[in-house]
């Protein structure tokens, strides 16, 4: 059965022992830190806050919300009894076998227990969490969906999860990196000397949050694909400012709209971002003018800081699933795997260390792995590396990965270097004249850690024990191994 809201899953969650309810923590760095703390704990649970000072005692922050295999699995009724490449796989052929059904209008939904418009909105009663310490104000938006609508071509509507600061009772800050969906079609409206309406939810069942996530294809809404994944459509209410979709179930939600930046900007950040660095720093940025803003009794933000990796926000890196469905789709045989380092909030978070795995039949097919994940919208968005290793090779396992690389492939002849690849101003390694100049490009390296193919045969045996003796070993000393 679905999730109707984030209040289920969380419910569902406790029944699990998988939440850790906090009182008293302040929204001044102490629930980011608590954040980050169980964050990297095992196990790492949700983290559950009530009771912040200077806030009804009601009005409550939950995080870590689907940061472990087993949360990220119960969006969608999946076990996490299994290695983490198996996982992946899982995921893979759920993510294959998705069939979009659209989202319900309803007339009704908890989300409309309280309205506000004009003078009476004020986006400052709720305890919006400082989340990191060099952070340049309060974020209300890291678990987010912002719904969009694409001007032209048919009016498909958008998910994306963008951050987004508070900046006064009515006015809210938007971030979106060059490239993603959000951006192109804001940036429609703009050319026609519009604004851009807008609707963010601020708590909403945890699968639309992380599809909101995936890198899926222009056109193909959000809410038609999480509609797929949960078997039954995502209740919606048409908004009265905007005429988008609001999650009928949401926490908090706002309609507005985002004027074109000749028209108003406010310093905007920085931010703590997925790739553990403040590379972006503040600046100018869109902002949201809220013209409506919705809540329900006892609301919930949800939260989502980016975290410095490994943390995965997602707790498996399901980008490396659609990266893998797109290897298969772009006719490459015989993948083994996908994993993808330093991920961010999804796939469309960017990967910067993506690690495939495949039994090579022919010469050139590690590089034309390389070549094809490089090209997927999943694995193309701020990479950095890609590394092929042999089918007998976890690519989960870095240490594997590391012995591959330190032992199969001789460095001058394994590498390539592709330039002006799609990047980010977030990219730590930029330099700041580039980021400045808007050029936000960068390049990928390939790392073939194969067996050379042309004299594979003639490879060095493995030093290890082989899985037939491995297997007699362990069936006969079982009680002395156990």
């Amino acid at each position: 059965m679905p999730f109707n809201d984030l209040r289920e899953f969380i419910d569902a969650a406790q029944k699990l022992g998988q939440v850790k309810e906090i009182h008293g923590a302040h929204w001044n760095l102490e629930i980011g830190a608590l954040t980050e703390m169980f964050a990297f704990k095992e196990p790492s649970p949700m983290v559950l806050f009530d009771q912040i000072p200077d806030y009804p005692a009601n009005f409550r922050v939950v995080s870590n919300i689907v940061s472990n295999p087993v949360r990220s699995g119960l969006t969608v009724g999946m076990a996490a009894d299994a290695t983490p490449i198996e996982l992946v796989a899982r995921w893979k052929e759920l993510l294959k076998a998705v069939k979009p059904i659209p989202p319900r209008v309803v007339s009704t939904g908890p989300i409309l227990e309280n309205v506000k418009t004009g003078d009476d909105i004020d986006m400052t009663i709720f305890p919006t969490p400082h989340w990191h310490e060099l952070d340049g104000g309060r974020y209300i938006g890291t678990a987010d969906c912002v719904i969009t609508g694409e001007p032209e071509e048919g009016g498909w509507i958008n998910i994306g999860i963008y951050r987004v600061q508070v900046h006064d009772k009515n006015t809210l800050g938007l971030y979106v990196s060059p490239g993603h969906h959000a951006r192109i079609m804001r940036e429609k409206y703009w050319e026609k000397g519009k604004s851009c309406p807008v609707v963010a939810t601020f708590g909403q069942d945890p699968l639309l949050f992380l599809v909101a996530g995936q890198s899926l294809p222009y056109g193909m809404s959000e809410f038609d694909y999480c509609g797929g994944l949960r078997g039954a459509p995502v209740d919606v209410i048409r908004g009265e400012a905007t005429g988008l979709p609001i999650p009928a179930t949401a926490e908090i939600a706002i309609e507005g709209e985002v004027p074109p930046p000749k028209e108003q900007v406010h310093v905007e950040g920085p931010f703590g971002e997925w790739p553990g660095y403040y590379a972006h720093g503040a600046a100018d940025e869109p902002v949201i003018r809220v013209k409506k803003l919705y809540y329900r009794n006892d609301p919930i933000i949800a939260g989502a800081p980016p975290l410095k990796p490994p943390f995965v926000t997602f707790g498996v890196p399901i980008g490396a699933a659609a990266i893998w469905n797109y290897l298969e789709k772009a006719d490459v045989p015989d993948i083994k795997g996908v994993w993808c380092y330093i991920g961010g909030s999804a796939a469309a978070g960017g990967a910067p260390f993506i690690i495939v795995s495949l039994k090579q039949r022919y010469h050139g097919h590690a590089q034309q792995a390389a070549i094809a994940a490089l090209g997927s919208r999943a694995g193309n968005y701020h990479g950095r590396f890609v590394v092929v290793v042999d089918e007998d090779i976890d690519p989960s396992d870095m240490k594997e990965v590391i012995w591959a690389v330190s032992t199969r492939c001789d460095p001058r002849t394994a590498m390539s270097i592709i330039d002006g690849c799609w990047s980010t101003p977030l990219d730590p390694a930029m330099h700041p004249d580039q980021r400045d100049a808007g050029n936000f490009v960068n390049s990928r390296a390939i790392l073939n850690a194969c067996r050379p193919y042309a004299w594979r045969d003639r490879f060095p045996p493995v030093n290890a024990l082989s899985p037939a003796l491995k297997q007699k070993i362990s069936e006969k000393w079982k009680k002395e191994l156990a």
